[in-house]
């Protein structure tokens, strides 16, 4: 398993120790009050500083879109989330205003709504990803 002694980023022969499943993907354990403390210090982290303040729900609208192969239909996400479309809607609207995604009509079934990423969401996403890495290094053990 990966060390989370220090801040300081991993080097490659950690990288290269580190546990990986099936996939290869890097493997992190975490115990619940590691996860808790990593969750609470990231979402300090962006309420401090400049990046808009996203609730849960646009949160997890965002990186479905981004983390998951598109396409992403309104009704898709709905689905997803457990939610109506207007729920969905609403999240979309705050996300377009802060230009995290945008939204176009499926040419092929103009009753679709495509969700879309741009490059400031996609900055968004990896700012983040990067806040997560750098949190978790920092962990006690």
């Amino acid at each position: 398993m990966m060390s989370v002694d220090s801040l300081a980023l991993p080097s490659r022969e950690e990288k290269d120790r580190a546990g990986r499943n099936a996939e290869g993907a890097m493997v992190v354990e975490l115990r619940p009050a590691q996860a808790l403390k990593l969750w609470h210090d990231v979402t300090l982290d962006l309420v401090k500083d400049s990046q808009p303040d996203l609730s849960a729900r646009q949160l997890g609208i965002l990186l479905t879109v981004y983390l998951e192969p598109p396409p992403h239909t309104v009704r898709g996400l709905a689905e997803k989330l457990r939610v109506t479309k207007p729920v969905v809607t609403r999240a979309l609207d705050s996300l377009a205003k802060l230009r995290l995604t945008t939204r176009r009509r499926d040419e092929a079934d103009r009753r679709n709504v495509i969700v879309q990423r741009t490059v400031d969401g996609a900055l968004y996403v990896e700012h983040l990803g990067d806040l997560l890495v750098e949190r978790a290094l920092g962990l006690p053990r």
